[in-house]
């Protein structure tokens, strides 16, 4: 969520900033609530002082054992519940101002590049380059269904489309890519942690999820509680309402989950294969940091996602997303996309993106100074990686022209084998 106070001093900066963005805002309504609630405030605060002096009067007769004369008792009742009308307007006037300041996104850091959506992003660097084949690679859906790891018309018959049940050694893959990454990110220093799939309102608003996105989430129907998404939703959340100490800084997480997407608006793309499944397992990374820090941690952390791609020896790249194409919350955000053989592009794995203060304010979450002084903390979260699109990748780049899939070296001390075969 934007500052008021910033929007309040600049305007005409933040209503640049939404252009920026391809959103055109007025803020005109939104600088007269805030005058008005000003006013109200201030206004209330005059009536309290007023109420306390009265107060002391009628102590005062009461206690030389007079009763207050009527028109006393009567401009009390008058102050009560003139205060009272005032806070229902002030509250009133706050929930306009709460519920405009959600609609905002982040303002884009000054070195996005300003663009309508994905065509304007910009490819910072290529790490591996993608190997050549005697043979055409077949999609990682026609390879696994043949090798029966993977089975969507079961899932279909079970849950419906975009889901997937995974068999015999697909099974042992998947969980080798999840204990690998999980490992390999303990080793740089991430602590890793398990949280709830449900969440309540709150975190949902807490990271940006609500009320944006609302038609992309699963909600329970009797229990105010939503699906994940990812797991950046719970454990960014943990230090919700909280104070943390500049020593304790930066906090790196580590996380796995699965999670749950409508992908409402995702119709007929990339909807094939285990790309965009309502079902997916995932882990995250998420950083908690100081303000003048988070622009070399955004860096890191872009390094740590891209190091279990190389250590599986899948060819990426790494793309700067532009300020059309970058998410709500986000201010800067890098995406890592892998090589997919099948059809010979690059499909993305990670982002890893900077929301500085955006999140924090929504959740009230600072550092405090050794100065005693405070104020709110940067949150920085990448997937490191999606599981799912790193098998689907693993599939189509380690398959051999005979359909067997040869098993990264790291992952074998995992799955226990290193080499799928047709049976």
């Amino acid at each position: 969520m934007l500052d008021i106070k910033g929007i309040r001093e600049n305007p005409e900066a933040v209503k640049r900033a939404m252009l920026i963005r391809n959103k055109e805002i007025d803020f005109t309504e939104l600088l007269k609530w805030d005058d008005e609630r000003k006013f109200v405030i201030n206004e209330n605060e005059k009536l309290r002082l007023k109420r306390n002096k009265v107060s002391e009067e009628i102590g005062k007769l009461k206690r030389e054992g007079k009763e207050p004369p009527p028109e006393v008792l009567e401009e009390m009742n008058e102050i009560r519940d003139l205060i009272q009308e005032r806070e229902k307007q002030l509250l009133s006037l706050e929930n306009h101002i709460e519920d405009f300041l959600l609609g905002l996104p982040n303002i884009p850091d000054s070195s996005v590049p300003i663009g309508r959506d994905e065509r304007d992003n910009k490819i910072i660097r290529y790490i591996g380059e993608p190997k050549k084949t005697s043979f055409k690679p077949k999609y990682h859906w026609e390879v696994g269904e043949k090798l029966g790891i993977i089975d969507f018309a079961t899932a279909s018959k079970i849950s419906g489309s975009r889901f997937v049940v995974l068999k015999n050694e697909g099974c042992a893959l998947e969980r080798a890519i999840i204990s690998f990454f999980l490992d390999t990110h303990k080793e740089r220093g991430y602590k890793e942690i398990m949280t709830p799939y449900l969440v309540n309102k709150e975190s949902m608003f807490g990271t940006g999820q609500l009320p944006k996105f609302a038609e992309e989430s699963f909600k329970c129907a009797n229990d105010e509680l939503y699906l994940i998404s990812t797991a950046e939703i719970p454990v960014t959340n943990i230090y919700r309402g909280e104070i943390l100490d500049e020593d304790s800084l930066p906090k790196k997480l580590v996380s796995y989950s699965a999670c749950f997407r409508r992908e409402a608006g995702a119709y007929g793309k990339d909807t094939k294969g285990l790309i965009r499944n309502h079902q997916f397992n995932k882990v995250e990374l998420v950083k908690f940091v100081k303000p003048q820090n988070s622009d070399e941690e955004l860096e890191a952390l872009v390094l740590d996602a891209g190091y279990v791609l190389e250590l599986l020896g899948l060819p990426y790249r790494v793309s700067l997303l532009s300020s059309g194409d970058t998410g709500f919350s986000s201010s800067k955000t890098y995406d890592l996309e892998v090589w997919f053989s099948g059809d010979g592009v690059y499909r993305e794995i990670s982002s890893c993106s900077n929301f500085k203060d955006f999140q924090a304010r929504r959740m009230n979450i600072k550092i405090k100074y050794k100065d005693k002084k405070k104020e709110l903390i940067h949150t920085l979260n990448g997937s490191g990686v999606a599981v799912g699109r790193t098998f689907a990748a693993i599939l189509e780049y380690y398959q051999q022209e005979d359909g067997s899939i040869v098993i990264p070296e790291v992952l074998r001390k995992y799955t226990g084998f290193d080499i799928i075969k047709s049976k």
